[in-house]
């Protein structure tokens, strides 16, 4: 099991410290991992629009709410995708998310990207003249959608907002525009990419990190994280596995982590936790000086 951590963001509420991810799962995979994880432990889940697979995330909360867990135990979130930045668009996309879910609330609702496409034409709109590009929307700006979460915010439907790969300018540029400082800024980070400038900026002024890919990021045909050297000497030391390092990597640091799988095994063994050692941290973090990548 876990050890039963909670991180308190800036609202007050807290947010467990593992969480399962939901993303690139295949069709018909997530409503059985997310019925798995929550039997095994697990209250935080990881979710989004473009992810197109929350009403299978529905389905499996219908399986556990409330035979296994109580709603107010579990911290749901999710995602405003690009095309609905806009006013009335965010508020359905919301008011989707949550007949999705079959849930009244989320517990954090963050800004996916810092990009707006134009809405009324998909969640990827194509550009009418260039071929394999997608439609901006150029008049939306990022402190337009972040008041719009704002007023998300005031309506009930979310306890907290915040936002997700974004950078130092970004959010610095919200909080100068609005002093509504975001809850969460969620990232890919891992010993291969820190981001420990943003990290730094994020802690600061008080927004949490929770790390995506925290096992590493294995699109570019690289060699994976878990089959490093380091890891699993580190690995073979505490008897854990290499994604084991890896997210403890991460807590150390002091984020909420959310690995994602929807094998049985994996979703249990990734929610065993380990505690690195200051030696240890330091071996798994060397890995990634002078060479950092994604």
């Amino acid at each position: 099991m876990s050890f039963g951590k909670v991180i308190q963001l800036n609202t007050g509420a807290t947010i467990p410290e593992i969480g399962l991810g939901t993303w690139l799962s295949k069709p018909n995979e997530v409503e059985s991992a997310v019925e798995i994880a929550v039997r095994n432990g697990y209250r935080h889940l990881d979710l989004a629009m473009i992810y197109r697979n929350q009403d299978e995330v529905g389905r499996a909360l219908k399986k556990v709410i409330p035979s296994v867990v109580s709603r107010e135990q579990l911290f749901i979130t999710s995602k405003l995708w690009n095309c609905s930045h806009q006013q009335g668009p965010a508020e359905a996309e919301l008011d989707e998310t949550l007949k999705q879910l079959g849930l009244t609330y989320l517990d954090l609702y963050l800004v996916h990207w810092p990009v707006a496409f134009e809405p009324g034409n998909g969640l990827v709109p194509p550009h009418p003249t260039k071929e394999g590009e997608v439609l901006l929307d150029m008049k939306t700006s990022l402190v337009d959608t972040w008041k719009t979460m704002i007023k998300l915010k005031e309506t009930g439907k979310v306890k907290a907002i915040g936002v997700s790969n974004f950078t130092i300018e970004h959010i610095k540029g919200l909080i100068d525009a609005t002093g509504v400082v975001p809850a969460v800024n969620q990232i890919e980070a891992h010993p291969l990419l820190p981001q420990d400038d943003l990290v730094a900026y994020c802690k600061q002024v008080g927004v949490h990190i929770t790390a995506y890919s925290p096992l590493g990021n294995n699109f570019v045909g690289k060699p994976m994280l878990t089959e490093n050297a380091a890891v699993k000497e580190v690995a073979e030391k505490l008897g854990a596995t290499p994604a084991q390092v890896l997210v403890a990597w991460g807590t150390y640091r002091g984020y909420s982590v959310i690995p994602k799988s929807v094998q049985e095994g994996r979703i249990i063994s990734n929610f065993k936790q380990v505690a690195l050692s200051g030696g240890d941290y330091e071996k798994v973090t060397a890995i990634g000086v002078g060479n950092f990548e994604r």
